[in-house]
């Protein structure tokens, strides 16, 4: 990448309190919880996704999602949205003080009606109803759109699909559409190809990428992200999460990973990379097992050996 095609600045949108632990088979504590999104807001994240509004019933990892947002030590210029799945799950975060939600639709129609028992026509009109309330409420609100990139269920994904989908999102009212490649299967020459589909139709700034590093293209694809004009990623504290639907690899792309390379890069983030570090090494020590970012292993390796 010729450093005339490198934006300045990129914003990492850390999802580990949330996409991170919901993934988890332990539950953890509301206290831990808290200590976790303050140490990684004290790292200098811009934006943690902190809690889901959603029932414990399904996902006892969330659940006190309340307790959490009114918990956390909330500094300047940092924002703690919370994912909602519906409008009650929408009505519990305002009780909450929550001022930016986000959703989460699919591209796929057999992963929507596995993962939210919603068509995907179903599940737009949920949020259509999400978003005016939000908008009456004076609350942003971004849109996860899942497998993007391909499907567990069905394999490739129509990159028209995408579009669609994504399109309607953004009338509804969606300030932002984090493409998501919910297994990890996709690589730099789909990400072109879908970025520039989906440019046609709205702006870039509109778009931020949430990548999997499954089969271990995740980097490769934030490169082609950046090459592409984005400049907001998502990543996860320590590589937290796991792949549900794919047992054993690695889940989301880790927030130390993502940092070390546009650090290389001279792009700036306002991310301290220790400080994610100790963030990730304090939670690893309440979930029983090592956390798979690749520079948490080698910072790790290195003080071990000392």
């Amino acid at each position: 990448m010729s450093a005339m095609s490198r934006p300045a600045r990129v914003t990492v949108v850390e999802v580990g309190p949330r996409d991170g632990l919901q993934n988890e088979a332990v539950r953890l504590d509301v206290q831990t919880r808290i200590a976790f999104v303050n140490a990684l807001a004290a790292a200098g994240l811009p934006v943690i996704e902190a809690a889901a509004f959603v029932s414990p019933r399904w996902v006892p990892q969330m659940a006190d999602a309340a307790a959490v947002m009114t918990g956390i030590t909330r500094r300047r210029g940092v924002r703690y949205p919370a994912l909602v799945p519906n409008l009650q799950g929408l009505a519990d975060a305002l009780e909450a003080g929550v001022v930016e939600v986000a959703i989460f639709a699919a591209a796929s129609e057999t992963f929507s009606l596995r993962n939210i028992n919603a068509s995907i026509r179903e599940s737009l009109g949920r949020y259509a109803e999400v978003a005016r309330r939000a908008r009456e409420a004076g609350v942003r609100m971004r849109a996860y759109l899942s497998t993007a990139f391909g499907c567990p269920y069905e394999g490739p994904v129509p990159v028209s699909q995408v579009v669609e989908v994504a399109s309607r999102l953004r009338e509804m009212g969606a300030y932002q559409i984090a493409i998501s490649d919910t297994i990890g299967v996709a690589h730099p020459g789909q990400v072109w190809d879908v970025l520039a589909a989906l440019t046609r139709h709205m702006d870039v700034s509109d778009l931020a990428l949430h990548f999997h590093d499954t089969r271990g293209t995740a980097l490769a694809n934030v490169l082609a992200g950046l090459q592409a004009g984005v400049t907001t990623f998502d990543s996860s504290a320590g590589g937290l999460g796991g792949c549900p639907y794919a047992p054993g690899a690695a889940g989301n792309l880790a927030t130390e990973d993502l940092v070390y390379m546009l650090d290389g890069l001279e792009i700036a983030t306002g991310v301290s990379l220790d400080g994610v570090v100790a963030a990730s090494k304090s939670i690893a020590g309440h979930l029983g097992h090592p956390l798979p970012s690749r520079y948490l292993q080698a910072v790790s390796a290195r003080l071990a050996s000392r």
